[in-house]
């Protein structure tokens, strides 16, 4: 079987790994390069914390549980961490985070509370304000350099006899005989099945081929898909898990870098006018994390980079076919970080031997069919703390 896979991301990559490992034939396109698009931009978080939807928390619970074994087969540079997450409460805050607590120990998640001295030997070379009531400390969460992830995925699907290209996609045909994908340049590439793992230009791409995939489209400033994430290259930290603060979130980057995240100033980013490293938005997350640090007299230097989030409508993870007789897969997730793994072994079975899987039946892009924009609810716990 031909597979045409559109968009190099950290879905689209790990689903044509698992089809060419499968013995699949796989082209994989992408616009601008494998990794380039949203998965450049993302805290790259993997858990199950806050998805109180019973589908979701199962397929993202699924989802960390692949990366674990998908880490044993990888070849290189380890590019998962199993690291834990600790998440620190104000008096502002606590409450939400006990609630948060004893909901997911009902449901048998790992997570229980810690004290300080405990947090900060989890935690490693930060210092946890006076301000700080109450921290939670959940084990089986963890994060993924996701850079090094596309590489690594792209590397072996590649070893495996999967083909990857550059070449943006302006059309697809889905016909009864077959599909098709038309590139810029004018050429047409023929297949048995396409996947459209293409992120937030999925509505667009989807739309042409009469299929529809309602996604979240506003990119103006303060839109849900706007976020921002800070990279200091220094202080260089001996950081050992995720953390969420009261005003930022952290995790290591490699090498002693941190990567930072201050969601409430999401809210100030413009996409068309980037926040300069010497702009408020830029002090403002310096400040913050300064505070954090054990020798606050060190100067932060950090990078800002904006990003654009896949998020579709109703904040939930799309994957299947646009309908009985479509050869157009689609697939898309706010999620994309913790379900690669999962998603790209599920879906190339799906593709490979037309056995539906029980965990995707609840995501299915059909679910919009008949509905109006507007009726569409968004699950608002998809964009909070801590932006994947």
């Amino acid at each position: 079987m031909k597979v045409i896979i559109i968009g190099a991301g950290v879905l689209g990559v790990s689903v044509a790994r698992h089809l060419a490992v499968a013995g699949e034939d796989v082209l994989l396109l992408d616009q601008w390069g494998a990794g380039a698009g949203t998965t450049a931009t993302t805290f790259a978080w993997t858990n199950s914390s806050r998805k109180p939807d019973p589908d979701y928390h199962r397929l993202n619970l699924a989802g960390m549980e692949e990366h674990a074994r998908l880490a044993e087969q990888l070849r290189g540079a380890p590019s998962y961490f199993p690291s834990g997450a600790l998440q620190w409460a104000d008096a502002a805050n606590e409450q939400r985070l006990a609630d948060n607590v004893e909901r997911l120990q009902s449901l048998g998640y790992p997570a229980h509370w810690v004290t300080p001295d405990e947090a900060t030997r989890i935690a490693g070379d930060l210092r946890i304000p006076a301000t700080i009531t109450s921290i939670a400390h959940f084990p089986s969460e963890g994060y993924v350099l996701p850079d090094l992830f596309v590489r690594t995925l792209l590397a072996d699907a590649e070893q495996h006899g999967a083909t990857y290209a550059i070449g943006e996609v302006v059309a697809i045909d889905d016909r009864p005989g077959g599909v098709s994908v038309t590139l810029a340049a004018g050429e047409v590439c023929s297949g048995d099945r396409v996947v459209l793992a293409a992120g937030r230009w999925t509505q667009r791409l989807a739309a042409g081929a009469g299929i529809g995939v309602p996604m979240v489209t506003d990119v103006g400033r303060g839109a849900q898909t706007v976020g921002l994430l800070g990279y200091a290259r220094s202080p260089q930290l001996d950081l050992r898990c995720v953390i969420h603060s009261p005003g930022l979130n952290l995790r290591p980057a490699g090498g002693g870098s941190t990567v930072l995240q201050a969601l409430d100033l999401n809210a100030d980013v413009d996409p068309e006018d980037p926040p300069s490293v010497d702009g408020d938005i830029a002090s403002t997350l310096a400040r913050r994390f300064s505070a954090l640090l054990t020798d606050p007299s060190r100067a932060p230097r950090i990078d800002l980079r904006v990003g654009l989030r896949s998020l579709p409508a109703d904040g939930h993870t799309v994957a299947g076919y646009a309908s009985a007789q479509s050869r157009v897969y689609c697939l898309v997730s706010h999620s994309g970080v913790t379900l690669a793994p999962i998603l790209g072994r599920l879906v190339a079975t799906e593709i490979a031997t037309d056995q539906e899987q029980d965990l995707l039946r609840a995501f299915r892009p059909t679910r919009f069919t008949g509905a109006r924009r507007s009726d569409i609810e968004v699950d608002q716990h998809a964009t909070s703390l801590g932006e994947q």
